[in-house]
């Protein structure tokens, strides 16, 4: 029986901030599908994330810096939606490209790693 192939090693990119307040590729992906779908609750779903969630990870990067990340509207005849704001479009780009330049900076270590890591088959010795 063959085993299928291992999924190659992947850097995970996350600041944080004094107190408690992270920036990651969790926020980085809501963000991108309100850019897709101009909705909270959407992007909640495409995510498996209840709309109480998403819209509590939207306001917590809002809080996180001195401009808005995304502006809401509530109701009216279209259903209220969402869009990032310049700065939210800003911060998603650079957040993208801090991931691509720490992929750049290791991916020497990380194809070493990679070579020696086990296939699972090595026996584990007491």
């Amino acid at each position: 029986m063959t085993k299928a192939p291992q999924q190659s090693l992947k850097p995970v990119l996350r600041v944080h901030f004094s107190g408690q307040d992270r920036l990651g590729r969790g926020k980085m992906e809501l963000l991108e599908h309100i850019r897709e779908t101009g909705s909270i609750s959407a992007a909640g779903r495409a995510m498996d994330m209840s709309y109480r969630r998403a819209w509590l990870l939207i306001s917590e990067l809002n809080h996180m810096f001195r401009e808005p990340v995304v502006e809401s509207q509530r109701g009216g005849q279209k259903g209220g939606g969402a869009v990032l704001t310049p700065f939210g479009e800003e911060l998603l780009q650079r957040f993208r490209s801090m991931e691509s330049a720490v992929r750049a900076a290791i991916a020497g270590d990380l194809a070493w790693l990679e070579a020696n890591r086990s296939d699972g088959d090595v026996a584990s010795t007491p």
